[in-house]
């Protein structure tokens, strides 16, 4: 019989990734593609399917291991019939022997759950989440503390939270955080940042979404104030080129298409960019629907691997967790910029009346630009935010 290897997928940005679990062992009968083993890198777990149907023949990278695109995972021994032994839920996808094994250990049946790997095939990940789910539910008793230790952070698993007291044991980084802080390193060694501080009045944007919001609710649309940040810059980037572009040292890229991420925090687990894709050709609906799928993949751990690829600006909204200002924000290289989105809140200041200045209330929150300076010039990183600024101080969509 012949083999075929199975290889790291390419990816645009060469991104290395870490293996994370086999859903086989060796020996172990496959089809073709069926999940063998599961890959974490900083943005997104990924199922590596078996290119064929026959036996995986050889286990070349453990877990734990670093890999990059292109390196041999393992091999499979091609069959002339298809594989023995799979088991599938009633008019569903077959089963891995991983999916097997929890959902008997847990005395789960497959139909409980909604997969959401390729062809709606259940992944272990699905099962994981549906047993997370389950351990957040309180108890029929209302027993606050069991609940508050059910719901204690997986990455402090062990650790005496409940009192307040940490027993000094050491949480090793997940492939997750380690790529992050390698991204956060290279990019403040590669680039030198600077930032630049407007403050915006979103009064009429707040007044705007006051009267929408029932009307998007209704349509199964949350209206958040991001897709209105995402909305203002995607014109401000076709309107200042530099800012949507990537640094090269012949050159600066100019792309033709805002596609703007939005840092999107997992808790304990760290940080994840999805991107909304050719944002410029969207209207704010689809910018808000768009931004609440790619949100709620993202927290339930389904982006796909597209959905954060291709980003050519990212905004962090910091000021959801009641930060002000945040200075500099680490740009997500190869971009050249990114904004800063501080706490939104009423404050007193004066306002331009018919009858000349006055004191007044308004809706204000802080907006940064941190900028590679290699790349932006502070001329090009005040016009590209007073661009912004000035959408949302004017919004006339109605």
């Amino acid at each position: 019989m012949s083999q075929i290897d199975v290889v790291v997928p390419e990816n645009e940005e060469g991104t290395k990734a870490t293996v994370l679990r086999w859903c086989k062992a060796t020996g172990d009968a496959v089809r073709k593609d069926e999940p063998l083993l599961e890959l974490e890198t900083d943005k997104v777990t990924v199922e590596i399917p078996s290119p064929a149907t026959g036996k995986l023949a050889e286990i070349l990278k453990q877990p734990n291991e670093e890999v990059v695109p292109g390196q041999i995972l393992a091999r499979v021994r091609i069959a002339e019939a298809p594989a023995p032994g799979e088991s599938a839920p009633e008019g569903g996808q077959p089963l891995s022997p991983a999916v097997r094994r929890l959902l008997n250990d847990h005395a789960l049946s497959a139909q409980e759950l909604k997969g959401s790997g390729r062809n709606g095939r259940i992944t272990v990940q699905d099962v994981e989440r549906h047993l997370d789910r389950k351990s957040l539910a309180p108890s029929a008793s209302g027993d606050a503390d069991t609940t508050a230790r059910m719901r204690r952070p997986s990455g402090l698993a062990g650790t005496e939270v409940d009192s307040g007291r940490v027993d000094g044991r050491r949480i090793p980084h997940t492939a997750m955080r380690r790529r992050v802080a390698e991204h956060m390193a290279q990019s403040l060694k590669q680039a030198p940042h600077v930032t630049t501080l407007f403050e915006a009045d979103l009064t009429r944007v707040q007044a705007h979404r006051a009267r929408h919001a029932s009307e998007y609710e209704r349509r199964g649309i949350r209206l958040t104030l991001t897709a209105y940040f995402v909305a203002a810059c995607a014109r401000a980037l076709i309107a200042h080129p530099t800012v949507n572009a990537t640094f090269h040292e012949d050159a600066l890229e100019l792309h033709p298409d805002a596609n703007i991420g939005v840092g999107t925090a997992l808790g304990n687990e760290g940080l994840i960019v999805p991107v909304i894709h050719r944002a410029q050709h969207m209207s704010l609906p689809q910018l808000a629907a768009r931004l609440g799928q790619l949100v709620g993949a993202a927290r339930a751990g389904r982006l796909a691997p597209q959905e954060v690829r291709g980003g050519t600006f990212t905004i962090s909204n910091h000021g959801v967790g009641g930060s002000l200002l945040a200075a500099p924000i680490v740009i997500n290289q190869p971009q050249v910029a990114i904004l800063g989105v501080g706490k939104v809140e009423r404050r007193v200041c004066v306002v331009e009346t018919p009858d000349g200045e006055a004191i007044g209330v308004r809706t204000l929150c802080y907006l940064t630009l941190t900028i590679d300076h290699r790349a932006i010039d502070a001329f090009q990183a005040n016009g590209f935010l007073e661009h912004v600024v000035k959408t949302l101080e004017h919004w006339n969509e109605d």
